[in-house]
């Protein structure tokens, strides 16, 4: 299979010029997680799940006094969030535009001040003094294309090196990400045009467009204050509980942003899902199953997950249809 994902690293435009020289090829980093364009952290500001969650979760677990560090803090509602509980917060975020624009907003806002907004690689980041609480929101669908994983890792190293092995870790919200699979049949018609392409769903929303197949399937779970792989994939079988047609897999990122262990409850938030289609279409029976076989690395390209991607239809009588 192959993806094509397009990130735009500025909102600007600009009309192509005649015997310009070619494109320099983009980073790793400029197609990956790390220069996100500031209108898209504008839009994170109303998707109220999102921020709901975080809400609710900080409100739950952030006390007077805690010294809380937010990793990657974008417009810095999160940590602004934070201080509303009386705690004292660094906020640290590596681009320069949303460093200046994150200041302007806390000072306009109640308990701003209480919010220290430094300009760092978040990888690179070692705080000058201990840390109760770190919140680091850099989810992406399989935990792809962001760097979640890689900075919480990187945040816990320098931590023990400058606070001793035998340092007692921070709380970490998120606290858990369980990662799943799921056989649909998704309509590719858009208004009579064909186009079975890579596609998102708001996993909110009811989409009429999609029947599921089966039941979603784990393929990983991540705990924060744990050691985790770094590295997802193998083989799943999963069964077909609903007849229909078989066109895509659907991946889906669940997150318990805090597990509130005295009220046995945990605040969860989605991801959005991810619609990956198969090569052709195959009707498919209740108790058939679909074979999935993939790998990729955790902030790795959406490509990377769709072209390790191997799928096969194991039918009734025992044939077997590759159809990715």
């Amino acid at each position: 299979m192959h993806l094509r994902l397009y990130v735009e690293e500025e909102d600007t435009f600009e009309q192509p010029k005649a015997n310009c020289p070619a494109e320099e090829p983009r980073t790793e980093e400029q197609l990956l997680g790390q220069y996100i364009p500031l209108h898209y952290h504008f839009n994170m500001l109303q998707d109220r799940h999102r921020v709901g969650a975080f809400s609710e979760a900080i409100g739950a677990v952030v006390e007077p006094g805690m010294h809380v560090v937010e990793l990657g803090g974008g417009t810095g509602i999160l940590s602004w969030l934070a201080a509303q509980q009386g705690a004292k917060v660094t906020c640290v975020e590596r681009n320069p535009a949303l460093v200046a624009r994150s200041r302007e907003l806390l000072a306009k806002n109640r308990h701003g001040d209480r919010v220290t907004v430094v300009q760092r690689d978040a990888r690179d980041y070692i705080p000058a003094e201990p840390v109760d609480l770190v919140i680091c929101e850099m989810l992406h669908v399989g935990l792809l294309r962001e760097k979640q994983l890689e900075v919480i890792q990187a945040f816990k190293k320098h931590y023990l090196e400058a606070f001793g092995n035998d340092a007692k870790l921070p709380k970490f919200l998120p606290e858990a990400t369980t990662m799943l699979v799921q056989p649909v049949q998704f309509s590719y018609d858009f208004s009579g045009y064909h186009a079975p392409l890579p596609l998102f769903q708001d996993p909110a929303a009811i989409d009429n467009r999609t029947v599921e197949l089966g039941e979603m399937a784990t393929y990983a779970n991540v705990f924060y204050d744990e050691t985790y792989p770094t590295s997802f994939g193998g083989v799943l079988d999963l069964e077909v509980t609903h007849p229909g047609t078989f066109t895509a897999l659907r991946f889906a990122t669940q997150n318990l942003i805090a597990i509130l262990t005295e009220q046995q409850r945990g605040i969860p938030w989605a991801n959005q899902l991810l619609v990956l289609p198969m090569k052709e279409p195959v009707v498919v029976a209740a108790g058939e199953r679909v074979r999935v076989e993939f790998n990729y690395t955790a902030g790795g390209t959406l490509e990377s997950l769709a072209e390790s991607l191997s799928v096969e239809v194991r039918f009734a009588n025992d044939a077997v249809r590759k159809v990715a």
